[in-house]
């Protein structure tokens, strides 16, 4: 391809890169890291960060990121699946990636790759590593696009590691279970360098690996607490440290754990933070999609990207911990590769009254064969609808003031919510 026939725009370069590797998926680091080579790329940062995880992989960036900003550094953030425009998945010193900042990393990929073929992911993997490499960054935070061991962000050998949390998800890539799971969560565990589980009981299979390769493996709620104090604050603490914080703004219960995992990462690193930029990012941190809240006459909507039984049980315990006066009204729409019964059970107890809606693109379905595969769950008799912008909009039309809607189920289902929501963000 000459430099004359290249895309001009972004959303050209978005499709050209969409149609360069014939498998969507293609896990390997060998590509990926043969144009990184020739790129001249190396460490995107002074120091670095590579969280991986089944869920909370997004908060707990968001917390790391607050957190190293309040504190002066400067900071890039790679993220994915982006919610509303593909620049979300770079961010340096707080500010989304331009579309041209963007444009010229892609046509940097283009000048080195020669004839090696790219997914859309190691595009904007490589793309995220070259802007950073340019902004002379004090800390580069990455999140694992999919496991670990093969995922194109494991080219960086993070300065520290974090595993948020390993449940089932993408079975058909990872594993049948934890174990399994966890073995390729584990890949980006660096020897001798410290690594972060945000889980007391994580899979065998990470412990096993960090002690094979020497690596500190630093457990929640074992070598790190986080405890409420009241309902304004709570207290983070290990051996030899202690801070008393405000409760995220973000909200759920699983958010204080996601902080006290950003706030363990951010220590295992050899550059001391003050106290006050702890206090301060976990009070800053914002991210899209997780459990954002909108008024509509009354009636409060939430927006959640949680799109696996884990992420569902952790919606069911905030929903649990902030009762409404009515009742709650689901609208789930997913994937058809989601344990999409496994999600519903998960809610069950919670919700009484359901939704569901289809949606578009790769590995979609319709609201019917979602329907279908939901028999014999509380589910099971959902009024179906086209889309997730329809069904919303009958649940809200429905609701009433003191009723509660929770719009969920994947990335897609919360961005088309959010579209609807916020059209102006």
């Amino acid at each position: 391809m000459t430099t004359t026939a290249r895309p001009q725009t972004l959303s050209d370069w978005l499709g050209y890169i969409e149609q360069q590797h014939p498998a969507t998926i293609d896990m390997g680091l060998d590509r990926v890291r043969t144009v990184a080579q020739a790129m001249g790329l190396g460490a995107p940062a002074e120091r670095s960060i590579v969280v991986g995880g089944t869920n909370g992989k997004g908060s707990t960036i968001a917390f790391i990121e607050a957190i190293a900003r309040a504190a002066g550094w400067k900071v890039g953030a790679y993220t994915s699946p982006h919610l509303l425009r593909y620049n979300e998945r770079v961010r340096i010193d707080g500010q989304d990636a331009s579309d041209d900042e963007l444009m010229a990393a892609f046509n940097a990929i283009e000048d080195a790759r020669g004839d090696t073929t790219l997914t859309y992911f190691e595009y904007g993997t490589l793309a995220a590593l070259h802007l950073f490499a340019q902004a002379g960054l004090d800390l580069a935070v990455l999140e694992v696009g999919l496991g670990g061991r093969l995922d194109a962000v494991n080219i960086v050998d993070g300065d520290v590691a974090v595993i948020t949390t390993v449940d089932i998800d993408h079975s058909d890539w990872l594993g049948e279970d934890r174990e399994a799971i966890g073995t390729e969560k584990a890949g980006i565990i660096r020897g001798w360098k410290p690594v972060i589980l945000g889980e007391i009981d994580p899979p065998s299979s990470v412990l096993a690996r960090a002690y094979l390769l020497g690596a500190n493996a630093i457990r929640g709620g074992s070598d790190f607490f986080a405890e409420a104090i009241d309902g304004e604050r709570w207290r983070w603490r290990d051996v030899g440290f202690r801070l008393e914080l405000p409760h995220p703004a973000l909200r759920g219960p699983i958010q204080r754990a996601n902080a006290a995992t950003a706030i363990a990462a951010l220590r295992a690193l050899d550059r001391p933070l003050p106290r006050t930029a702890f206090i301060e990012g976990v009070a800053a941190a914002r991210i899209r999609g997780r459990l954002q809240s909108f008024d509509r006459d009354g009636v409060e909507v939430l927006v959640d990207v949680g799109h696996n039984p884990q992420a569902a049980r952790e919606l069911a315990a905030a929903l649990k911990a902030s009762p409404v006066t009515g009742s709650t009204i689901a609208v789930f729409a997913a994937l058809q590769d989601k344990d999409a019964a496994g999600v519903v059970d998960a809610l069950a107890d919670q919700v009484q009254q359901w939704h569901l809606a289809g949606l578009e693109g790769a590995r979609a379905q319709s609201a019917a064969e979602l329907q279908a595969r939901l028999a014999g769950t509380a589910a099971a008799a959902a009024t179906p609808h086209a889309t997730v912008v329809e069904a919303l909009q009958h649940a809200v039309t429905q609701a009433n003031a003191g009723d509660r809607v929770l719009v969920f189920g994947s990335f897609h289902t919360a961005a088309q919510a959010l579209q609807t929501l916020d059209p102006g963000a």
